[in-house]
């Protein structure tokens, strides 16, 4: 690659979750909804699409709003908001965007003809006698839209949430909310050919004990085999599940990655997290030999600045997938040089001394006041390098992996704040080794020699004082 790739994959000024890629061509684009900086709820922006070469995961480049909120008829005020979409390439060689408006319960359906340009509003999914589903009472609640064009040229639309929405956000309608759902579409892309029909129901037989389907709906072919990407109950977590055809079967494949790596090295409750939890909505993206989980990650204390992540995956013996780490160097094939400077902010395990929380409203904000958390300085899509870990107070920890370290190499680290006391550099997360100390107070900066052998190592940073510090970059020099 030209340059390292590190987690978020995106500038830090941007705010892209629910990312679903997508090879066209030899470019891969990321589609996905459109946070706003500290807003007071979700997917406040209109739709931007980022695409990159299928050979250097490391080089993305903003293609510009490629669809606006007031494009559709029924919201030409531009007040309800874009939650998150998919894309697919239909059998007539055009490009088609599925979307919902938060939960209003109605689907749109925009088109193009390339991937990126300026989608145009082509209608609202409808049964055969064109009444616009959502519309009906009893309906399944359309929701968090996957769709895929098989090769044999049939469309299948996939769709469901867990929580009722309520009636007043629907026109008065009444939806059902019973799991996740599957239809085919007919060649216009917008009529379904019969009645939605639940394949994960999210409760009772059918269902995946301890992972049952909850939102983010995604859809990929491989081979013979449908994999089925969703978010379970647990809602920091993503999991799949496989098919030997698309509209039914489907078996419990395993949990992809997780927020807070639970259910990885023991961890099951959620006190044990190593990151905060929250919300996360992703696909599958398949590179020759290689395969990644997309995702998306909390900032600023709220679920409401989400940004974009990705990890490469791990075929298990048996054909399926182990479960990804959440890392600092995701898309880069192997860690990240044991030299030079790094930003706070692609921190990929961050706690407070008591452990983590959920960015979802079950904590109070009052009770995060003692947490860590990333956040950044301006406005809005302000520039680069302004985002860093604020509000580090003692036994808060910061994690970073992985870094392949050389011998005989110097750690410093760039803070600023009240903050005064130790910062503790250790390669494992419990601290029982440490490989470097480095003082903290407010206009200082120090450099200490990383006690490390040469080899590829996490490196975790814990502040032990008084006071707030804001953690802004470290830097390694050999």
């Amino acid at each position: 690659m030209k340059q390292q790739a590190f987690n978020p994959y995106l500038p830090s000024w941007e705010y892209v979750p629910d990312g679903e890629p997508h090879l066209f061509g030899d470019r891969v684009y990321v589609y996905g909804s459109h946070d706003k900086f500290n807003a007071p709820i979700f997917c406040v922006n209109d739709y931007v699409c980022w695409s990159a070469p299928a050979d250097d995961l490391s080089d993305w480049r903003c293609e510009g709003v490629i669809y606006r909120k007031n494009q559709d008829p029924k919201n030409k005020l531009g007040l309800r908001l874009l939650f998150a979409p998919d894309v697919c390439r239909g059998p007539d060689g055009r490009y088609y965007l599925y979307y919902a408006f938060d939960f209003m319960g109605i689907m749109g359906v925009a088109v193009c003809d390339t991937p990126a340009g300026e989608y145009q509003f082509l209608g609202h999914v409808k049964y055969p006698d064109g009444t616009v589903w959502g519309r009906r009472k009893g309906d399944q609640f359309p929701f968090d839209p996957g769709v895929l064009a098989d090769d044999d040229g049939r469309v299948w639309l996939y769709s469901g949430f867990y929580t009722p929405a309520p009636a007043i956000a629907t026109g008065g309608v009444r939806l059902r909310n019973d799991g996740g759902t599957v239809v085919e579409l007919e060649r216009d892309m917008v009529t379904m050919k019969g009645e939605p029909k639940v394949i994960f129901p999210k409760e009772g037989p059918g269902s995946f004990p301890n992972h049952e389907f909850f939102e983010a709906s995604s859809i990929r072919k491989d081979g013979d085999q449908y994999l089925f990407v969703y978010s379970s109950r647990h809602n920091h977590e993503l999991c799949y599940a496989t098919s030997k055809r698309p509209d039914g079967g489907f078996t419990f494949g395993g949990t992809l990655v997780s927020l807070g790596d639970l259910f990885l090295d023991g961890r099951t409750e959620e006190r044990d997290g190593l990151n905060y939890l929250g919300n996360t909505h992703g696909g599958l993206l398949n590179l020759g030999a290689d395969w990644y989980i997309f995702y998306h990650r909390q900032t600023n204390r709220h679920s409401y600045s989400r940004q974009a992540c990705a990890e490469k995956l791990e075929r298990a013996p048996e054909g399926g997938f182990k479960q990804a780490e959440t890392t600092s160097c995701g898309l880069n094939g192997g860690p990240l040089r044991g030299a030079g400077r790094y930003e706070a902010r692609i921190a990929c395990n961050l706690w407070s001394r008591d452990g983590v929380g959920r960015y979802d409203g079950s904590n109070p904000r009052k009770r995060l006041k003692a947490h860590p958390y990333f956040t950044q300085a301006g406005k809005d899509r302000e520039g680069d390098g302004n985002q860093y870990i604020a509000n580090m107070r003692d036994g808060a920890v910061a994690g970073f992996k992985y870094f392949k370290i050389k011998e005989r190499t110097t750690i410093s680290v760039e803070t600023s704040g009240t903050g005064k006391g130790t910062m503790l550099v250790s390669d494992i997360p419990d601290f029982s080794r440490i490989c470097a100390e480095l003082s903290i107070a407010p206009d200082i900066s120090w450099e200490a020699g990383l006690s490390l052998e040469a080899g590829v190592h996490a490196l975790y940073f814990k502040f032990e004082g008084i006071g707030s510090v804001n953690f802004h970059t470290f830097e390694l020099k050999t």
